[in-house]
């Protein structure tokens, strides 16, 4: 009876584990803090400011590189960055997104690009996202912290909500 029921647990473990993948790279350092933890009073430490650009799209979805740039967006500011947004306008290059973001006045400025974003094929169509995230210091274009994640989750998730906790876990790092 014991193993009958070890078994089911392993079936239902791996079953599980199988329907929600994720893998994320980072660089060694992480996001510069924007909280400083002093006594315990979470004191603001920066204004830490961002420019933020739309993220290259490579994928066959329209908008994609929008709709995570959004994502990210929210979170920054949720996180207490200060964000200046240029997602409505045209993606520039890197160059000139560094021109931008020295106008802004903003320290740093985040380019990315979205790899995946759509519905695996099968019966459940389970969301799929992959992004990149590069967060560079204006004033020598010195890449100072950067991001590569991918995750897929069940079929009744969203990609919205799969990029969301995928973004959540890239930028907290």
């Amino acid at each position: 009876m014991k193993i009958l029921q070890l078994s089911t647990a392993l079936a239902v473990t791996f079953i599980i584990m199988g329907c929600s993948t994720s893998s994320l790279i980072t660089t060694e350092k992480s996001m510069p803090e924007v909280y400083q933890d002093k006594n315990a009073t979470h004191e603001k430490k920066n204004d830490i400011t961002i420019s933020l650009f739309r993220l290259n799209n490579y994928t066959d979805t329209p908008r994609a590189g929008m709709r995570a740039s959004n994502i990210v967006e929210g979170i920054l500011l949720a996180k207490g960055y200060k964000v200046t947004s240029h997602l409505k306008d045209k993606l520039p290059t890197i160059k000139k997104a560094r021109k931008i973001a020295k106008e802004d006045g903003s320290k740093y400025f985040m380019y990315g690009g979205v790899s995946e974003w759509r519905y695996k094929t099968g019966i459940d169509g389970e969301p799929a996202v992959s992004l990149q995230l590069s967060l560079y210091k204006t004033k020598k274009l010195k890449l100072v912290w950067s991001a590569t994640g991918s995750d897929s989750d069940w079929g009744n998730a969203s990609i919205g909500t799969t990029a969301q906790d995928l973004l959540s876990d890239m930028l907290s790092n």
